[in-house]
């Protein structure tokens, strides 16, 4: 295998950049540049001259053992001061060295899932945490790059083994006298595993949301704020405002960090019957927008009519352009009334359906569990017609932790690699 090279940090100017080496040449393309290494793990200041013994920098020199580092290579980290010309003097000294080669999008992270140091849906974990805006999308790619996922495949696949073998044994000795009828056990094992993969199945949705971002859609009709309050949420003009009705045509986008959750706010078109075509475009596009929404601010005017759209049950109806009625219990845009009280019951909305996201984050994940759920769905199924058909059973059960083992990436996932991983940094 080759051993590859990149720049682990941001590209730019920066007080520190770090290059990482990873490969069977990590430790000797190191002393090449650095003279003596440092033991693993242990931090070192060396000078790092090219093959003419030209100084580059001065820089801390970090080795891994393979087996002990991030790839499952051996892996050596140089800490350099991090001008540009620096970082690619560095580079230039690595790439002129035989068997080193720039690294690829994602291949340090992809060599750690061939290396057996992550399953895929650590990666996954991995990619969400480096995209991550967020304090709750930060914790929910945590606990996948922590191996939790990976953990609760294992018990689950774990159940599976046991029922296939109790089954695998009653076929076995079939022509003998068996006193143990394991079909309640085998029973109990497969209900438990089909149980725990409904519930995951159920919360991936939501999780998706957290990866993703909410949306809140303010629709109301024309005059009502809407523009106006969306302004004062973003902290900026992000949508024009006027006296003038159907001021907004198209939908206008804002994303925040509304405590700890991603969210986009929609600024949408004022609902009405309309002879305008392009205003006509315009509302239809906001009913749209505002039907796929997560939840939806409706702003009222005077006459308290929401035309277009009815609420639901979360969603939130409030008086808009509060200032103008001393008397109203709204909110408005323009003075700040009520919009720390609408932020502050948007999050618990959002908090409430938060909760129900499980550790499974991505339809990929989805997917492979609901094989795993209609394989058991089958095995069940022949069980229920007596022991004749215990085979059939437990090949059902064996298909079922294979579509497990695939989530892991442990089979069957060739395809998904290349997409996986262009989504990665040199570095990483």
């Amino acid at each position: 295998m080759d051993t590859i090279f990149a720049q682990a940090t941001a590209r730019g100017k920066a007080g520190v950049a770090v290059i990482r080496v990873s490969g069977p040449r990590a430790m000797t393309a190191a002393r090449a540049l650095a003279g003596s290494l440092p033991a693993p793990r242990q931090a070192g200041l060396r000078r790092l001259t090219d093959a003419e013994g030209v100084l580059l920098d001065e820089a801390l020199v970090l080795c891994f053992a393979k087996g002990a580092s991030f790839t499952g290579e051996d892996v050596v980290e140089f800490q350099c001061h991090g001008s540009p010309a620096t970082v690619a003097a560095v580079l230039r000294a690595l790439g002129q060295q035989d068997g080193l080669r720039l690294a690829e999008p994602g291949e340090f992270t992809r060599r750690a899932l061939e290396n057996g140091v992550l399953d895929l849906a650590q990666v996954e974990g991995l990619a969400d945490l480096l995209e991550s805006e967020t304090e709750a999308q930060r914790r929910q790619a945590m606990r996948v790059l922590s191996g939790a996922l990976g953990e609760k495949v294992a018990l689950w696949r774990e159940s599976l083994v046991r029922a296939a073998a109790l089954l695998e044994a009653t076929i076995d000795f079939a022509d003998e006298d068996v006193p143990v009828d394991v079909t309640p056990e085998v029973a109990g094992l497969l209900s438990g595993v089909s149980t725990a993969l409904e519930t995951e199945i159920e919360g991936v949705a939501m999780a998706e949301r957290i990866r993703e971002g909410f949306e809140i859609a303010i629709v109301g009709p024309p005059n009502a704020g809407k523009s106006t309050l969306l302004n004062h949420l973003a902290g900026r003009e992000a949508a024009i405002t006027s006296e003038h009705a159907g001021t907004t045509r198209d939908v206008i986008e804002v994303r925040l960090d509304l405590r700890g959750l991603p969210v986009t706010f929609l600024d949408t078109a004022g609902l009405r019957e309309s002879t305008d075509e392009v205003e006509t475009i315009g509302i239809a596009r906001a009913i749209d927008r505002a039907t796929a929404a997560d939840l939806r601010v409706f702003l009222l005017d005077e006459t308290g009519r929401t035309e277009g759209m009815a609420p639901g049950p979360e969603d939130i109806v409030l008086r808009g352009k509060a200032d103008l009625d001393s008397g109203a219990a709204g909110v408005s845009g323009k003075t700040g009334q009520g919009v720390a009280e609408l932020v502050e019951r948007i999050a618990a909305i959002l908090d409430g359906r938060s909760t129900r996201a499980v550790t499974a984050t991505r339809e990929r994940h989805a997917e492979a569990m609901r094989r795993a759920r209609g394989a058991i769905a089958e095995a069940q199924n022949q069980l229920s017609h007596g022991m004749e058909t215990a085979e059939l059973a437990a090949e059902d059960i064996r298909r079922a932790a294979r579509a497990l083992e695939s989530l892991l990436g442990k089979i069957d996932v060739e395809n998904l690699l290349d997409e996986i991983f262009a989504r990665f940094c040199l570095g990483k």
